[in-house]
């Protein structure tokens, strides 16, 4: 597994906007904290979400765009990527393959955090279909399209993007996360980002105390014990 010093430039795959803010916006925190530059991929611009149903879906994608780039910023990320897939009709395909190692390519990340492309039978909310679409063409792009300087040739040829090899992938939302990440720390900022959605979340009663409990009880399944908040994945290792 990569060591802190070794991680300087980490790129999130999701689906949907708010994605990496449930899964992964505290250990974004905190890499922020360290000097670490972060870049945000979201594949679709969720307009298909939310419980604001006035807006057409070209308004409630320019509204979570928006959100998405109010939540970023909470924890400390400038640099945000749509791709303007469809929301809910993501599905694995040589064009997203190609569109993500496009971005591995500009970004050259050590890390990329992304969603299990497997389905979580144990907590059903993780494994929309966007998400498992999204997370195995990202890992698809890691391995190996990104790498590979014969894949996706005009990347190379009329992008002058070279191939890169991106080190670790870090899955969320998967049923058996082997790595913890305490976010005691950035807990309130990524209850800011989460919180940002507002979209998503303002209608949802006791949302904020749902969030801590859970990512609560995870830091005590890590081990981090009582009071303790942590975040959750499965490392995959491509290097």
């Amino acid at each position: 597994m990569l060591a802190e010093s070794e991680i300087t430039r980490v790129l999130t795959v999701t689906a949907h906007p708010d994605d990496v803010d449930f899964g992964a916006a505290g250990t974004v925190a905190l890499f922020g904290d360290r000097g670490v530059e972060v870049t945000y991929l979201v594949v679709t611009d969720g307009d298909a979400g939310g419980n604001e149903r006035e807006l057409d879906n070209s308004g409630m994608a320019e509204l979570r765009r928006a959100e998405q780039t109010a939540a970023a910023k909470a924890v400390g990320v400038t640099d945000v990527r749509f791709l303007g897939y469809a929301d809910g009709s993501v599905v694995p395909s040589l064009e997203l393959r190609r569109d993500i190692a496009r971005v591995i390519r500009q970004v050259r990340p050590d890390l990329v955090i992304t969603h299990h492309p497997d389905r979580n039978y144990q907590f059903i909310a993780p494994s929309h279909p966007d998400h498992r679409a999204v997370g195995g063409s990202a890992l698809d792009a890691v391995y190996p399209d990104a790498r590979n300087p014969y894949a996706f040739p005009e990347l190379l040829t009329e992008e002058g993007l070279e191939a890169w090899t991106v080190r670790e992938v870090w899955l969320t939302g998967g049923s058996t996360p082997d790595h913890w990440v305490d976010v005691t720390d950035a807990m309130d900022r990524k209850m800011t980002a989460l919180q940002s959605h507002v979209s998503q979340v303002a209608h949802v009663e006791g949302f904020t105390d749902f969030v801590r409990s859970r990512f609560a009880s995870w830091g005590e399944r890590a081990g981090f014990g009582p009071g303790r908040y942590a975040e959750g994945f499965q490392v995959v290792q491509t290097a």
